[in-house]
């Protein structure tokens, strides 16, 4: 039987790149986000008979709730959720940092993960056969900022307790939940790395990417393994981009 995945921000970059791997690999993978357009053509990359899209805005619960609907009502069941879609803003000290600018990060990254992550244990916990996996994408800013990053940086060090937690309250229905810490892929999100970006001592200096299909395979690698085992959490970064001693 067909497994089935649910990728969210599956329209573009990394979301895409994972959901066409997933698609590849034996998954009916569910693509879901805001752009129709842009679903569709990460469906029409996967192909039709593995892939369907689904528009949603994972920050409106009724949003997430309908999503989580039509997957039981059409699948009967998830196996696998990638906790993907994401935001950022654009850089600067807090003080300088609008209020508006931190919720609409905190409510695409951490509110719609929540949400999804809570429709996805629902629905795992109540399926039969019980149980499922949840990938929460973080970033190696889970781990370490980058200079006027507040927003962000506070949205994946929160993603980090929301996957410790997940993994607790599943363990007595086989839903297993790990992360995926992810620095410069290549993507909409990297493209200026090669200009230069901020350092921590305030200079600013390019840094290398790596193709976003590391990333892919990654997941898949997440995915694929049996409930009895799981990557809690998992690094794939350039190798020389400046992480380990950032600071």
């Amino acid at each position: 039987m067909m497994k089935i995945a649910l990728v969210s921000g599956g329209g573009s970059g990394i979301g895409r790149a994972c959901a066409v791997t997933l698609g590849k690999n034996g998954y009916h993978v569910v693509v879901t986000g805001r752009r129709p357009e842009a679903l569709e053509e990460s469906v029409d990359l996967i192909g039709r008979d593995n892939a369907s899209a689904i528009v949603c805005d994972v920050t409106n619960p009724e949003d997430v709730d309908a999503l989580f609907a039509d997957i039981e009502a059409i699948h009967c069941r998830l196996d696998v959720l990638f906790n993907n879609a994401g935001n950022n803003v654009a850089a600067a000290p807090i003080g300088d940092i609008p209020v508006a600018d931190f919720q609409k990060v905190i409510s695409v990254n951490l509110t719609g993960a929540f949400l999804c992550a809570r429709a996805a244990f629902n629905l795992m916990r109540k399926q039969s056969p019980q149980g499922g996996r949840i990938i929460n994408n973080g970033s190696i800013s889970a781990a370490v900022p980058r200079p006027g990053s507040a927003p962000y940086t506070a949205s994946k060090h929160a993603i980090t307790g929301l996957t410790r937690t997940i993994s607790l309250d599943g363990r007595p229905y086989d839903i297993a939940c790990g992360q995926i810490d992810i620095g410069n892929a290549a993507s909409e999100m990297t493209e200026k790395m090669g200009a230069g970006v901020p350092q921590a001592d305030l200079s600013i200096k390019p840094e290398p990417v790596m193709d976003v299909q590391h990333v892919a395979d990654s997941v898949l690698h997440m995915a694929n393994l049996p409930l009895t085992a799981n990557v809690q959490f998992m690094t794939v970064m350039a190798t020389t981009m400046p992480f380990i001693g950032r600071g």
